[in-house]
């Protein structure tokens, strides 16, 4: 069963809400008819909380591991995974800040974005990865999937998504939301899946790292497939959804939703 709005309130899972989620956004996840939970999921001795929805198919699906921006495990993300979960995937979303916040909390128990996004950015690195990787066990251990894993990555979790490719081998395909592209020589030479990237052509930050990513992935015979969508800001993804997106959001959120259904249907 779902949990109630007084037992997500009880988690904290709403006290980042004014500064981090969609309106519209929760709407659509209370309103989602497929199948959403929360399960801990143990890594050593931490219990990383993640968000789990499930397709309505027939049969076994490819799972979707989805690394939320430096905002944490915010609504947005959940509605990520919803979206795929329509689509036809499982999804599971951990939350990466997970005993991190006040008193132990979550992501919920920040009380701002930014004060999440400080968080983030003073994680330990190894702490990251040993969490994804309980996460992505934890995906192919359901009976709902069919033994394919990919990740997906936005912002902060783009550039996670990329170097978890390089430490994760049986990975179908890693897709790259406007996450910093940098990684060493040896990590990119690990790297054993095609990588996807979605780039926001007003996001020169970021841009700029493309283009050594493409030549180490060229050196070690690896497949990178960025695409720039011109006009888009970095975040078009999130800030295409909303009732005041730009037209250029708006366009490269419905063509890199497309592009990324495309290559996922396709594994």
């Amino acid at each position: 069963m779902k949990p109630t709005l007084t037992e997500l309130l009880a988690m904290g899972l709403f006290a980042v809400t004014s500064a981090s989620a969609q309106d519209h956004v929760l709407e659509r996840l209370n309103s989602s008819p497929r199948h959403h939970e929360w399960t801990d999921v143990d890594q050593g001795e931490r219990r990383v909380r993640s968000f789990v929805v499930y397709p309505e198919v027939p049969g076994e699906a490819t799972a979707v591991l989805v690394i939320h921006e430096n905002k944490g495990l915010t609504d947005w993300v959940r509605g990520v995974a919803d979206q795929l979960a329509e689509a036809g995937f499982v999804a599971i979303a951990p939350d990466l800040l997970s005993g991190m916040g006040p008193g132990g909390g979550n992501t919920g128990a920040f009380d701002s974005a930014d004060a999440a996004t400080q968080a983030i950015y003073a994680l330990d690195q190894a702490q990251v990865t040993a969490d994804l990787q309980a996460a992505a066990d934890h995906a192919l251990s359901l009976p709902a999937c069919n033994g394919t894993l990919v990740v997906a990555g936005f912002c902060w979790g783009g550039g996670q998504a990329l170097r978890f490719a390089a430490d994760r081998t049986d990975l179908a395909a890693a897709f790259v939301f406007y996450g910093s592209a940098e990684l060493t020589g040896d990590e990119t030479g690990r790297i054993a899946c095609p990588v996807y990237g979605f780039y926001g052509g007003n996001d020169a930050r970021i841009n700029a790292t493309i283009p050594g990513t493409e030549a180490q992935m060229a050196a070690h015979g690896r497949t990178f497939e960025p695409v720039i969508y011109p006009g888009a800001g970095h975040g078009f993804m999130r800030a295409g959804e909303g009732p005041e997106a730009s037209e250029e959001n708006r366009h490269a959120m419905d063509e890199a939703w497309d592009r990324w259904l495309e290559l996922l249907r396709e594994l």
